[in-house]
């Protein structure tokens, strides 16, 4: 297990002064094809995204965060929806399982696809077998937009069967009881539940979400944001989530990449990420996103007269650094803006390993 001074930044830091946070949780984002395309999306996970983790890859994170943080290290498999690829998803657990690593802590899924009982009990079993601690169910109004509730209820009730009870979440199980039946309602309806969504439960307006739930959230004039640094996002953060390609995001901070475990070791990442240095990273950790905007418009960037949020303003501006090819080794990859480019390398969909 690491310790806090084995990275360079906090090896600066005076005793008093808080430290960048070991990573102890990472998300494996297992595709970024969705049987969805939600609204609150942080990426742009969609039915025609693509990118499919290798098991390499997939093992390679996996060892990282247990060098970095031993037997706390937790790891959930995410996506886009990782039972499209179920195989895949197996051959990865089956292969963390033989060399010891801790056991996948959360898979999540959003239940498109349990449409035969026998279907979902022989998965949820295989899974089980490999060391799975919790089951995580996305569910809500916005999902709701896409998926079929008679599919997620069928879930719930036959995960909750063979796995128990504690041991299957619902993200939220309000909303399954009492169902919006948006997808027969006009779009200004739509609007009007997912605007009521937003006031019960917080959205981050990153990816997708920027461009499709903004106009629905209170707005505010660009000085607001004004010296609001993101010191204590890039800091307190205790987990990251890992892209298709191996693309490394810090906390839940999408389209922003700190490094690729393909090329350097998770761990090996953590040591050297230094978020007060390099141009791109300090001016988020001193003054926040609203410390580009000078830089921006000198570009042509056109400000807006009000944002909805901090990461609002985060994702508007950098879209069109990402437009202009501008922080290149740090603003991508495409898919985090609305291109669905297959990957180059790895990943390409119906590969094997």
């Amino acid at each position: 297990m690491l310790h806090l001074d084995d990275n360079q930044f906090n090896r600066r830091r005076e005793r008093n002064q808080t430290k960048l946070k070991l990573w102890r949780h990472a998300g494996l984002m297992l595709t970024y094809q969705c049987s969805a395309a939600c609204r609150f999306c942080y990426y742009y996970c969609s039915p025609q995204a693509d990118g499919l983790m290798s098991v390499q890859t997939a093992i390679d994170a996996w060892q990282g965060l247990v060098r970095i943080a031993s037997e706390d290290a937790k790891v959930h498999i995410t996506g886009g929806e990782p039972f499209l690829y179920f195989e895949r998803l197996i051959g990865i657990l089956q292969e963390a399982r033989r060399l010891g690593l801790t056991p996948v802590d959360v898979i999540e899924t959003n239940g498109s696809w349990a449409e035969d009982e026998n279907d979902i009990v022989e998965k949820l079993r295989q899974i089980d077998s490999l060391g799975l601690n919790r089951l995580k169910i996305s569910w809500d109004a916005f999902h709701e937009e896409f998926i079929d509730i008679q599919s997620v209820r069928r879930l719930v009730s036959v995960a909750r069967n063979i796995l128990g009870d504690n041991r299957v979440l619902v993200r939220w199980e309000k909303h399954l009881d009492s169902p919006t039946g948006i997808r027969q309602k006009s779009e200004p309806q739509r609007k009007n539940i997912l605007q009521e969504a937003m006031a019960s439960d917080s959205c981050r307006l990153t990816g997708r979400a920027a461009d499709a739930l903004a106009e629905l959230s209170q707005q505010y004039p660009c000085e607001k944001f004004h010296e609001k640094s993101c010191r204590n996002a890039l800091l307190s953060s205790k987990g990251v989530h890992i892209d298709p390609n191996g693309e490394v995001f810090n906390g839940q901070c999408s389209g922003m990449i700190v490094g690729n475990v393909r090329q350097t070791p998770l761990d090996e990442l953590w040591k050297a990420f230094e978020p007060d240095k390099t141009n791109f990273w300090q001016i988020l950790y001193n003054k926040g996103p609203a410390g580009f905007l000078e830089n921006a418009a000198a570009e042509g960037y056109a400000c807006r007269e009000k944002y909805a949020s901090k990461c609002h303003l985060c994702t508007d501006i950098r879209r069109f650094f990402f437009d202009k090819g501008l922080f290149s080794q740090i603003i991508g990859p495409n898919v985090c803006y609305g291109i669905n480019r297959n990957f180059a390398s790895e990943g390409i969909l119906g590969e094997k390993q």
